[in-house]
Parts: structure tokens; C-alpha cells; sequence
């Protein structure tokens, strides 16, 4: 069995790399996208598992993002970030099956206890049982 593949999506570069630090002891094989765009080439490219996206980007935002690739790869899940959560980005999120929808800043265990579970629920992968402390 291969190793998860997360594409991660979000337009600052220094949260990008903060996601990627939190989740690389975690053996995940991570990619990297600076905005929606980018990251539909990507998984028109190559075998994508998971999608953890920012909502507001240049280009096209995260819930844009996600519209386009149900078109490509229906059942890929994905989870939605936004630091201004409203109704509006809930309800969009929820009518175009997102995963699940986290508010930023996100917690380390609250990251990856929210992918495991997708990928759990999508793949059959196990879940770790230890994540930063108690569940």
C-alpha cells in the first residue's frame, strides 16, 4: 500500500509551509498548489488522495476549486479551510460534498485527525492512534 498523497492549496506561502511541516512526520506523500488553478493541473497530473484547500484564492477560490474537480475525480475528498467562515461557504461546501470544512488557524490535532478520518472513510487506511496527545 502507498503512502497517502495530500495536495495541499493555499495562496500564502508561508501557511503552505507551516501544513506541510505539520504533516510530513506523518509519512504522507505532500504536493503543493498556490491556487485552485494550479491545482487542477495537478491532479489532471498526477494520483491525488486527499485535497486540503484554502477557500479565499487568487484565481479561483477553494470551493471553485473543489466544483472543478468533481468533474475530474468525484469521489476525492476534500477538506475546505477558511479563516472567515459564513452560512453561505457552509452551505456551498456541504452541496458539493466537501469532506469537511475546518476554520484557520487549525490545530495540529484537529489537521490530521480530520484527514485520517477522510482517508479512513474513503480508503479503508487506517487510522494512527497517536496524534499529539490524547483523542
Amino acid at each position: 500500500m502507498h503512502s497517502p498523497s495530500i495536495l495541499i492549496t493555499d495562496d500564502d506561502v508561508a501557511f503552505r509551509s507551516t501544513l506541510s511541516d505539520m504533516l510530513a512526520p506523518c509519512g504522507y506523500e505532500l504536493m503543493i498548489a498556490g491556487d485552485g488553478a494550479e491545482a487542477l493541473d495537478i491532479v489532471r497530473r498526477r494520483p491525488i488522495d486527499l485535497l486540503l484547500c484554502d477557500n479565499h484564492m487568487p484565481r479561483l477560490s477553494g470551493l471553485e476549486t473543489i466544483a472543478q474537480l468533481r468533474h475530474l475525480k468525484k469521489a476525492l475528498p476534500c477538506i475546505l479551510m477558511s479563516a472567515a467562515l459564513d452560512d453561505q461557504i457552509m452551505a456551498e461546501a456541504q452541496l458539493l460534498e466537501t469532506f469537511s470544512v475546518l476554520m484557520k488557524p487549525v490545530t495540529r490535532q484537529v489537521l490530521r485527525s480530520t484527514i485520517e478520518l477522510a482517508l479512513f472513510r474513503t480508503y479503508g487506511w487506517p487510522q494512527s492512534n497517536k496524534i499529539d496527545g490524547p483523542r
